[in-house]
């Protein structure tokens, strides 16, 4: 199994020795999240400061940037890493789209599929040299001279995944993309019946190789090196828990479970801004659904438990002061669970 873990999003500074000291643990990927800071500038240091250490969005927020603007930071962060780059999109919410970045909203699912189709239309036109010719109901590309295209790259296409918990973006991700960005807000049950079986379906009407597809995340992990770092992880994931479910569009999955009437409460509790109240609003039987608990010595068989058979990749974090000999272990540990996904597609075909 494949691990990621993050990287320093406020201080620049801090982002090299971060990168590398990762790099040196054995990690697979590093990536940044979009939520209070940009999530492409901290890998650009991250790029030059490694060698070997897959590097991406999780998420990148879509639709509040044109897929050009997209194409192009993309494209510099896959040639300045030499081919390490991974793009991670994700829709946002409604909400978020009108009220926090001004953004029309429409039917996510169809926009987000022209929003890839565009972009691989765009890196194509640069690396082969093509004419520049995407039309679609939301995007439209058709102008690209050569003062504007960077020269041939002669890397593989950047891989593109999609963050997915609905069931028509799950399918879009089987379909169009490389890999899927689960929510750390999913149970196992989840991932069986409802989010892979989506993911396969797409993957399946396109005729590709699973793989070739990654499948990422799809729950959160607490661990530590004692019973008290344990309970402090576990405590931090049962306030996510809350967060997550008092959001509709993540409420299928405790409907799923039959926990309609914990949806509804964190919902309504957010609307009365009672934030920091809702973790308490959620029972160890949830939390034990969404996580995986177990000290470091025990991970492996909790997230093999948890994950095993369903994903290809996790993410997993470390406090400042584990020595880095400790998390090598255990990072090497999980990085034993069998997987499915090989590598992403290199061809330009």
């Amino acid at each position: 199994m494949r691990v990621e873990t993050g990287i320093p999003m406020s201080d620049w500074r801090a982002v090299a020795a971060a990168a590398q000291r990762a790099e040196a643990q054995g990690f697979d990927g590093i990536t940044a999240p979009e939520i209070a800071n940009d999530p492409f500038m901290p890998l650009a240091f991250a790029a030059l400061a490694t060698e070997r250490i897959q590097l991406g969005t999780a998420i990148a927020v879509a639709f509040p940037r044109s897929p050009m603007v997209v194409a192009n930071i993309a494209w510099d962060l896959q040639v300045n890493s030499r081919g390490r780059f991974v793009l991670g999109l994700g829709p946002q919410v409604k909400g978020h789209n009108e009220r926090r970045f001004s953004v029309p909203w429409s039917p996510p699912v169809p926009r987000l599929r022209e929003y890839v189709e565009s972009l691989r239309a765009i890196w194509r036109c640069w690396e082969k040299r093509e004419p520049l010719h995407y039309e679609g109901d939301h995007y439209r590309f058709t102008l690209m001279t050569p003062e504007f295209s960077p020269p041939p790259a002669g890397l593989a296409p950047v891989p593109i995944t999609i963050a997915a918990v609905g069931e028509k973006m799950l399918r879009l991700a089987g379909r169009v993309c490389d890999g899927v960005r689960l929510h750390g807000f999913c149970t196992r049950r989840y991932l069986e019946e409802v989010a892979l079986p989506r993911v396969f379906e797409g993957l399946e009407r396109s005729g590709r190789d699973r793989k070739r597809f990654e499948v990422w995340g799809g729950g959160f992990i607490a661990s530590g090196r004692d019973a008290d770092e344990v309970a402090q992880q576990v405590e931090w994931c049962r306030y996510r828990i809350a967060f997550y479910g008092s959001t509709r569009s993540y409420s299928p999955v405790l409907v799923l479970h039959g926990w309609d009437e914990l949806a509804a409460k964190l919902h309504e509790m957010s609307k009365r801004g009672q934030w920091n109240e809702m973790a308490a609003q959620v029972p160890d039987e949830v939390v034990h659904e969404f996580v995986a608990i177990a000290p470091y010595r025990d991970l492996k068989a909790a997230v093999e438990k948890r994950f095993g058979g369903l994903v290809d990749s996790i993410a997993l974090g470390f406090a400042g002061d584990v020595p880095d000999g400790v998390a090598r272990e255990v990072v090497q540990d999980v990085r034993a669970i069998p997987q499915t996904f090989e590598g992403f597609p290199t061809s330009w075909a």
